[in-house]
């Protein structure tokens, strides 16, 4: 491997092709290939970005010598079998949210990336948003005081998404709610409750036997005496979009706007005002900060649903992919990487298992523990 560049595959063509320009201009990335079962959507994307190797079969690409990393960004139940391959094809690996349903898959991923001396990263765009960044400068100057408590929430309706969504657990979608209250207190969870309330539609419940329409989850911190809670929805609950984090200092307090397009509120003691949260791309290198608040399209009316439904994911993209490139060219791991990754997912994995068990309580495994 080139010592100050990185060849890089993005798999899957729909949110995928939002970091297609950002790889392409980054100074250490090589976009090297792309890869997408429709042909027809394959050689679009190519031919608009300029990208010559295109593969439609998965495999194919992962016998590609040319190819150090992979992106993927394909539907849910296609993200761990896919990590896996990679992985055992010698390939670093990121990911978008979440790693995997199920403890196996994730406990399989963590192995291999620790035995083969590979890097994984599940890409979670709110641990890169320029609200977390923010609230994270203020607890990092000392400003918030000690954390005290820390909540999130994820509601979002997903009918007429793909069909692998129709009547998904809400806590198996729930890494946006989770990577935020615990990377923001450099924790892990130790343990879960959670309790499920309402009912979805008939039609939605049989294919995974999920019938809540929320779920809301308290998590104990690991060595902290800081617990969090999360709740998710994903159908049959009226709410506008709201993908939030709140955060409860000694000192001051962070809250979400209740509606987009409103600012943040932040309580210096028992006084409370709007605040604007500044963007970060001054921290990023020049050719790719235009990320930060624009998708890759000039039409809007092509622009992924990221960058119509929360603000373009919070301007995180174009963080994640320079964190991804960054670690590997530093041969460390990436934040969050595969332990923290498995700790974060195994929450929701945990906590729609608790619901299902009326609120019993569940134990993170080992494996998704730093030490």
């Amino acid at each position: 491997m080139p010592q100050d560049q990185i060849n890089i595959a993005i798999v899957g063509l729909g949110f995928g092709a939002e970091f297609i320009p950002i790889y392409q201009k980054h100074p250490n990335a090589n976009l090297v290939a792309i890869c997408q079962r429709s042909r027809d959507k394959l050689d679009a994307i190519g031919d608009a970005f300029g990208i010559d190797k295109r593969y439609q079969n998965y495999g194919e690409l992962l016998r590609d010598t040319d190819v150090h990393a992979v992106h993927i960004n394909t539907p849910i139940p296609d993200h761990a079998p896919q990590s896996i391959a990679a992985l055992e094809a010698g390939k670093h690996v990121a990911c978008t949210v979440p790693m995997s349903t199920t403890l196996e898959e994730m406990q399989r991923i963590v192995e291999l990336s620790e035995s083969e001396g590979l890097r994984y990263m599940m890409m979670e765009t709110v641990v890169y948003s320029r609200e977390y960044l923010f609230v994270k400068q203020l607890y990092e100057t000392g400003e918030l005081g000690s954390l005290q408590f820390l909540r999130a929430s994820h509601q979002q309706e997903m009918a007429g998404w793909p069909g692998y969504w129709e009547g998904l657990p809400p806590m198996h979608y729930a890494t946006h709610c989770v990577g935020p209250v615990l990377a923001l207190a450099n924790g892990e969870a130790e343990y879960v409750s959670c309790i499920g309330s309402g009912r979805i539609d008939e039609n939605l419940i049989g294919k995974y036997d999920s019938p809540f329409a929320v779920e809301s989850c308290h998590i104990k911190l690991r060595n902290s005496e800081l617990g969090a809670e999360i709740s998710r929805s994903l159908f049959n609950t009226a709410r506008q979009y709201r993908e939030s984090f709140e955060v409860y200092g000694s000192k001051k307090s962070f809250e979400w706007p209740l509606v987009e397009g409103e600012d943040p509120i932040l309580h210096v003691g028992e006084e409370p005002s709007r605040v604007l949260v500044p963007d970060y791309a001054s921290i990023l290198p020049a050719e790719i900060r235009e990320y930060t608040s624009k998708g890759v399209y000039d039409s809007a009316a092509n622009q992924h649903l990221s960058f119509t439904q929360g603000s373009g994911h919070g301007g995180s993209h174009p963080h994640m992919a320079h964190e991804f490139v960054r670690a590997l060219l530093e041969n460390r791991d990436p934040f969050p990487n595969a332990r923290r990754s498995a700790n974060w997912t195994a929450v929701g994995i945990l906590a729609h298992q608790s619901a299902m068990a009326g609120g019993k309580k569940m134990t993170l495994p080992d494996f998704s523990l730093q030490s």
